[in-house]
C-alpha cells in the first residue's frame, strides 16, 4: 500500500517536471526552434488543427523557421494563424514555403522571458508540493485506520520527502538551464 502511494506520487511528480519542460519549450530563446509554433492552431476545413498537422515546421538556421505546407491552399490560413498568435512573429511566403524570421531578443524581452520561466518553475514546484501533501494525508489516513504503524508512516513520510526533494531539484536545474539559455546572446 505504501509503495503504491509512493510510486504514484513519483510518477505524478515526474509528469509535473515533463509539463515544465513542455512549458519551457514554448518560451522563446535567441534560437529558432520548431516547438515555438506548437501552440499555433490553424483553421483546416472548418476545424482548428495544430500547425504540425497541416505543415512541416523546421529550423532553417539559428534565426529562421521554415514551414513547408502540405496543401498550397493552406498558406494564407497558416500566415493568419501565426500573425494571430501572441508570439510577435511576421511570416513571409515564398511559394509553398513560409519563412518566419525571429527578431533578436532585447535585454528587456530576455528579462521578461526569464520572469515567465521562473513563474512556470514555481508552478511546477507548487504542483510537486501539492502531490506530497496529498500522499502524506493518505499516509495519515492509513495510520489513523490502523492499517500501518506510526513507524511505517514516519518512514514513508521521509521517503516521500526525499522523492519531493529530488523533483524540486530537477525543476531548479531545468530553470537554471533555461535562464542560462535565455541570457546567452
Amino acid at each position: 500500500m505504501i509503495d503504491e502511494l509512493k510510486s504514484d506520487a513519483e510518477s505524478r511528480m515526474q509528469k509535473s517536471v515533463e509539463a515544465l519542460t513542455h512549458a519551457f519549450a514554448k518560451i522563446r530563446t535567441g534560437r529558432a526552434h520548431p516547438s515555438l509554433l506548437e501552440g499555433v492552431r490553424v483553421s483546416y476545413y472548418g476545424s482548428e488543427s495544430p500547425l504540425n498537422q497541416v505543415a512541416n515546421v523546421t529550423a532553417e538556421d539559428g534565426r529562421t523557421l521554415a514551414i513547408r505546407v502540405w496543401e498550397k491552399s493552406m498558406v494564407p490560413e497558416i500566415e493568419k494563424a501565426i500573425l494571430r498568435s501572441d508570439l510577435g512573429l511576421n511570416p513571409s511566403t515564398a511559394g509553398e514555403v513560409i519563412r518566419v524570421p525571429l527578431p533578436p531578443l532585447t535585454e528587456e524581452t530576455r528579462k521578461g522571458y526569464t520572469k515567465q520561466a521562473r513563474h512556470e518553475a514555481e508552478q511546477a514546484r507548487v504542483a510537486i508540493r501539492n502531490i506530497r501533501r496529498d500522499v502524506l494525508s493518505d499516509f495519515k489516513e492509513l495510520e489513523k485506520e490502523k492499517e500501518i504503524s506510526e513507524d511505517e508512516e514516519r518512514r514513508a513520510q521521509d521517503d516521500v520527502q526525499k522523492i519531493t526533494d529530488k523533483y524540486i531539484a530537477a525543476v531548479d536545474e531545468a530553470l537554471a538551464v533555461k535562464e542560462k539559455d535565455l541570457m546567452a546572446i
